[in-house]
């Protein structure tokens, strides 16, 4: 949901209306708390909900604790990502950057003592998390609220924050649903793989190329949120032909990087799977799956930086509906059909992710290529136009 500050602080910020920065952020922060409790219920009961659908017991068990201590972290993290965005869309990278680093050498020693010192086992990895987005979430708001970098942004909170909550929650929503419609998918893997034969093993592999691709994914990501800036920033300053180069050097960057990654990660397959686990059934069969990740990243790297370029231009709402068919009519059924019906276990899962993740990067390419830049620069004043207008009214309602 935070990700629909990409969009208005974005396009605000291009033209530069900062003083809407500050407003969207408290609003942002109020919406996400009150999603977090709803979310917060659904973790207490975690363990009951996986054993519902008939998943492993013992993991089931251990999967409850997790979610129970993450709880806190949870409610960090609800704030933390709007303060990540407020200054992300201004370019002030390197304060964020400093924050990540402080809160990572903190983070992996406080991760050792909590699990092997003091013996929490996966509590205390929950635990640490916790402490850490806690961490996190304080040196940014203490940034913000003491640096002169943010004096022209930040807003003091007040009634009219609260009265535009309607407006962000049009964009936010999409949003949600554009990237976890996309999550969600491969977290039913981790599901679906539970139900095949030997889960155990199906599980650890399919989780160890997730967490392998979710580790390279933070790259196009961040490539994905520099081109969600520099696009909002260009359509909110009315610069069409801006918008439009960034999306052309951003994406010649990702297809070198993707490129580079893939081939790297293949030349590690050998040994890849010994950084996760010491069985050799488990280091075999990850072996086997690094030509799958390979395309897999390549294909990640692109529709995350297409989807930057979404977010940036306020079409979540198309992003979903790509993301919804490229992935539940035609990612998931394929791995279905795969996995369960041709026997294929674990590869055929994850060949029919990777089949959605193929459908999602065409869809989203043809999306960027058919855009009509011009008529996204004026569709952004507008918006900035008419979100001025609202709340001036609201203003005026609430005096």
């Amino acid at each position: 949901m935070a990700s629909g500050l990409e969009t208005l602080c974005g396009q605000a910020y291009g033209a530069q209306q900062y003083h809407k920065l500050g407003i969207y952020m408290y609003r942002a922060i109020f919406s996400l708390i009150l999603v977090c409790i709803p979310i917060s219920f659904l973790w207490i009961t975690m363990e009951k909900l996986l054993l519902f659908i008939g998943q492993d017991p013992l993991i089931s068990i251990e999967a409850g604790k997790f979610t129970l201590w993450m709880i806190p972290g949870l409610f960090a993290y609800a704030i933390a990502q709007p303060l990540m965005k407020f200054l992300q869309s201004q370019s002030l990278i390197l304060p964020m950057l400093i924050s990540s680093v402080t809160t990572l050498c903190i983070h992996i020693p406080l991760s050792w003592f909590l699990v092997f010192k003091y013996d929490l086992g996966i509590v205390g990895a929950a635990l640490s998390i916790s402490i850490s987005y806690l961490l996190y979430m304080f040196i940014l708001g203490s940034y913000i609220m003491c640096s002169v970098s943010c004096e022209p942004t930040r807003s003091k909170l007040s009634k009219g924050a609260f009265g535009g909550i309607n407006g962000f929650l049009g964009i936010a929503f999409p949003s949600a649903v554009m990237i976890c419609l996309e999550y969600w998918s491969f977290e039913l893997l981790i599901l679906m793989s539970g139900l095949l034969p030997n889960p155990d093993l199906e599980t650890s592999v399919l989780s160890i190329c997730l967490t392998t691709i979710s580790l390279i994914y933070s790259i196009p990501y961040g490539l994905g949120a520099a081109a969600s800036t520099r696009v909002s920033n260009e359509l909110g300053a009315g610069n069409s032909k801006g918008a439009c180069l960034a999306v052309r050097v951003v994406m010649f960057i990702t297809v070198m990087e993707a490129v580079i990654v893939s081939i790297a990660l293949f030349s590690t397959r050998y040994v890849l799977g010994y950084a996760y686990s010491s069985e050799k059934e488990v280091v075999d069969y990850v072996k086997a799956m690094v030509p799958l990740v390979c395309l897999s990243v390549f294909m990640d790297s692109l529709q995350g930086v297409l989807s930057g370029v979404a977010r940036g231009c306020g079409w979540q709402h198309l992003g979903a509906y790509v993301n919804l068919s490229a992935f539940y009519l035609v990612g998931i059924p394929t791995a279905i059909l795969l996995g369960f019906r041709f026997h294929m276990r674990g590869k055929g899962l994850w060949i029919g992710i990777l089949v959605g993740s193929t459908v999602q990067t065409i869809l989203l390419s043809l999306l960027t290529i058919f855009t009509n830049w011009q008529h996204q620069a004026k569709k952004a004043r507008e918006l900035i136009t008419k979100e001025s207008s609202e709340n001036s009214t609201i203003e005026s309602l609430l005096k």
